[in-house]
């Protein structure tokens, strides 16, 4: 038998045992998004003939690839724009209507006409500390994602849907779960009409990057949410799909915080496609 498959082995095994504990310990309580998936199609017409426009902060990462296209099979928006550091290029026709600003994020002041008269903003923006460092981290997850929110709230931005993370919390001794939380209370204090901010456990996705310690760490939660309902995973299509079917809700706190329960609720609902 080969390492690899030692080790795919061994995870099965691991798994099925962290399911069973995760299945006694979760919480089963059904989620207020539980009976969301009532009159979607409804409020997608709706919500459509508002004639509103977006954008989006990490089309390029894997939950804004997968928002991005959501929201145009969805098309609840007469206007989608992404914001990055790069022009993206897409070979499906149903990106061919997609605006593009390209923005320097060292000098976002200079790019403030890009986040002008969008009505509701995605934020999806975010690095690891393996890639850029500790600093480097901060900077792209708090300094970068809270200067946007400024410009896009100055800009006339409304409603504000922010990507964090399970376990975020400014007081917090991790420095990831630390930056999360105080870039999540930093914006809030903007004071956006709206601001929904989505804390999804481990995002289960195939990335072709990833290390190999990444692989076994999305293998293992994989195959336990394979056995159970588990709050500390998730599919990242059901990230995606929450993010839009929540935008056309009415909210009934503010901020809104969406654990990955709520996620994971939320995204089972059916949109119009």
């Amino acid at each position: 038998m080969t390492l690899l498959g030692k080790a795919t082995w061994i995870l099965t095994v691991t798994a099925a045992v962290v399911a069973a504990v995760f299945y006694y310990f979760d919480d089963t309580a059904p989620s207020k998004y539980s009976s969301m998936a009532e009159n979607m199609k409804t409020l997608e017409e709706s919500f459509r003939g508002q004639n509103k426009s977006c954008f989006i902060l990490g089309a390029s990462g894997e939950t804004g690839k997968v928002l991005l296209q959501e929201l145009l099979e969805r098309n609840i928006f007469s206007k989608v724009t992404l914001i990055g550091r790069r022009r993206l290029t897409f070979e499906d026709n149903a990106y061919e209507n997609l605006a593009q600003e390209v923005v320097d994020f060292e000098k976002l002041d200079d790019y403030a006409a890009a986040f002008k008269d969008h009505d509701v903003g995605y934020c999806c923006l975010g690095t690891t500390r393996a890639k850029a460092g500790a600093d480097g981290f901060v900077r792209v997850d708090h300094d970068y994602v809270l200067k946007s929110a400024e410009l896009a709230k100055a800009g006339g931005c409304t409603q504000f849907h922010l990507e964090s993370s399970r376990g975020a919390d400014k007081n917090s001794n991790f420095l990831y779960l630390k930056v999360k939380g105080q870039v999540e209370a930093d914006i809030e204090a903007l004071g956006f009409d709206r601001l929904a901010i989505y804390r999804p456990g481990v995002l289960l996705v195939d990335r072709q990057e990833s290390r190999p310690a990444e692989w076994l760490t999305r293998k293992f939660f994989g195959a336990v949410s394979a056995v159970c309902s588990s709050s500390m995973s998730i599919p990242i299509q059901a990230v995606a799909k929450a993010m839009v079917s929540n935008t056309l809700l009415q909210p009934e706190q503010k901020p809104e915080i969406l654990e990955n329960k709520d996620i994971a609720s939320l995204g089972k609902v059916k949109g119009t496609k």
